[in-house]
């Protein structure tokens, strides 16, 4: 690795790095930051979230600034942490160029002292798209000096919707300028972006493209549908340490897995859509601080966190993207430090982890669900070695030690350890001493006795649910089973025949789940579409009554022969 002395930035740069201790470079920031000191040429540079991409564009843009009071870079990143951890960075190399004026501009939060930040005379300005495309209409900002322009998670702006803006931000800066692309994955977005937005760029790519943290090991449970959140309550009573964010689907599950771990009595808070943006930052002060162990989060609320220290990512719902599971899982083993990525799968979800493996590059490891004993043991040891590190403030503690001594005189020093270890730990013994542990699930032998209880069970037991969304809707059997699998009421129901059609879905779902499964679809809506419900059981169809298939079969058949 090289200083970044040897890198030619200017000696009032280095100085603030070496107050800093900043002292190597990353191999991102070797190979980044000669490139942009020595050339115009748009750079589209791929490295690990984590590997120093900021002060990968940030110093050379420093470096190059001239002495003027016009905005010569703006950054663009997805969201507010984002934005404020790329300026709180920059403005950290700046010690000795006090010339240097940096305005940070986010939504969610009020206009007039950014405002005020941008009248100051801003030579860079970092920024989420929204935000910044209103300064623009309201003229606050002007982009026609700019030099640079940084797309920092470019990728990630447009999944969240940021298109429009961004095609209006590009229009208002000059034709002749560095455009800076910086991102985790080469990605078929990223592709579109540099044909569209870029001038032949140049590739800069640190390591393989699309292969996860050579820092992060990857692991995986595999329970039954119904076991998952005892599954998980079981890891996390083994690993009382963990800090990291456990990710989920959709935001009714982020809610509802968040909820019953702190019913549970986990250091936790959910992140997502509906979050607002006081609670949010909030929230996230909390997880810096470790006052939450852990993030319950959705993709979209979780994108722009940058926490160097997470021991752990959890993967409770697969994503449907492996880009997607490679962004979750860079998330842990950053800053030379390791972490591990770990799910929690069901047999159906299974083969998924070879096409993960060869998007990662590396093997999954099967690990069995904690047992009871195992968990007690971990737990132990974590008290004996908490009460071992407990700092003592001697001068403080010792006028009440005659009393303390007083209190346990008839106790021997063992029957003291014995009961203050039991007060601190009886809740874990008495948690696991009468549960049966979970066991490792044999897929192939799961689904095929799953296969032979459908076949074999009788159709009194079976409803049919008929839904308005089918395959011109998108609505396929992923969508449908993420459905049930995030509603409490329908979790672990015996689910029958699946048909999805051009604009229904029909599957068989137990009886006794009739009226659940009514008011949980009717209440849930699929791409903003509202579900309408039908339900017939299959025994009067067998009684001489006309169930759903046979209707819509019959009416295909008529329009046939017509």
């Amino acid at each position: 690795m090289k200083t970044f002395a040897e890198l030619g930035l200017k000696r009032e740069i280095q100085q603030g790095l070496v107050d800093i201790n900043y002292q190597k470079a990353t191999p991102i920031q070797e190979q980044a930051i000669p490139f942009i000191l020595k050339n115009n040429q748009d750079l589209i540079a791929l490295a690990q979230t984590g590997t120093g991409k900021t002060a990968a564009f940030g110093l050379p843009i420093l470096n190059k600034l001239e002495k003027n009071q016009k905005t010569q870079a703006l950054i663009l990143c997805p969201t507010r942490e984002l934005c404020l951890q790329i300026s709180r960075e920059i403005k950290s190399f700046t010690k000795y160029l006090p010339q240097v004026k940096i305005a940070t501009i986010y939504g969610g939060a009020r206009m007039d002292g950014q405002i005020q930040e941008l009248k100051a005379g801003a030579n860079i300005v970092v920024g989420t798209p929204g935000r910044v495309h209103d300064m623009l209409r309201r003229l606050y900002l002007r982009l026609d000096s700019i030099r640079f322009l940084v797309l920092d998670e470019a990728d990630e702006m447009l999944d969240m919707g940021f298109k429009d803006d961004l095609d209006e931000i590009l229009i208002k800066t000059p034709k002749i300028k560095q455009i800076l692309l910086f991102s985790a994955t080469m990605s078929p977005v990223i592709s579109k972006i540099a044909q569209k937005y870029m001038n032949d760029p140049q590739e800069i790519s640190v390591g393989k493209k699309n292969i996860g943290a050579d820092k992060v090991e990857h692991e995986y449970y595999l329970v039954k549908p119904g076991e998952k959140y005892e599954a998980l309550r079981r890891i996390l009573d083994a690993k009382p340490n963990i800090y990291g964010i456990l990710f989920c689907r959709t935001r009714h599950e982020t809610q509802e897995i968040a909820d019953k771990l702190k019913e549970d009595h986990y250091l936790t808070a959910a992140l997502h859509g509906d979050i607002s943006q006081n609670l949010r930052t909030q929230i996230m002060d909390q997880f810096r601080e470790q006052k939450i162990q852990l993030l319950v989060a959705t993709d979209v609320a979780a994108r722009g966190i940058d926490v160097n220290n997470l021991s752990h990512v959890i993967n409770y719902s697969l994503p449907d993207s492996s880009e997607v599971y490679l962004h979750r899982s860079g998330r842990t083993g950053r800053a030379e430090k390791s972490g591990i990525s770990l799910s929690i799968f069901t047999p159906r979800e299974l083969r998924k982890v070879s096409a993960l493996e060869r998007v990662v590059g590396k093997k999954f490891v099967l690990k069995a669900v904690p047992k009871g004993e195992e968990i007690c043991q971990s737990q132990l040891f974590n008290l004996l070695k908490k009460i071992k590190n407990t700092k003592v403030e001697e001068k403080e503690i010792m006028p009440f030690m005659p009393l303390v001594e007083e209190a346990f005189k008839d106790m021997s020093r063992e029957e003291v350890i014995t009961r203050f270890t039991a007060m601190e730990f009886n809740h874990f013994l008495n948690l696991y001493k009468n549960k049966n542990d979970l066991e490792t699930v044999n897929s192939k032998q799961f689904l095929s006795e799953k296969k032979e209880r459908l076949k074999n069970q009788s159709d009194d037991n079976f409803i049919d649910v008929k839904l308005n969304v089918g395959r011109f809707d998108k609505f396929d059997i992923k969508a449908l089973f993420g459905f049930i699998n995030s509603q409490r009421e329908l979790k672990g129901a015996e689910i029958g025949r699946i048909k999805i059609d051009d604009t229904y879905t029909i599957f068989g779902i137990e009886k006794n789940k009739k009226e659940e499964a009514r008011r949980v679809f009717k209440r849930l809506t699929f791409k903003g579409k509202p579900f309408k419900v039908e339900i017939e059981s299959k025994v009067e169809k067998r009684e001489g009554k006309v169930g759903i298939k046979e209707k819509y079969n019959r009416r295909r058949a008529k329009v046939r022969s017509k």
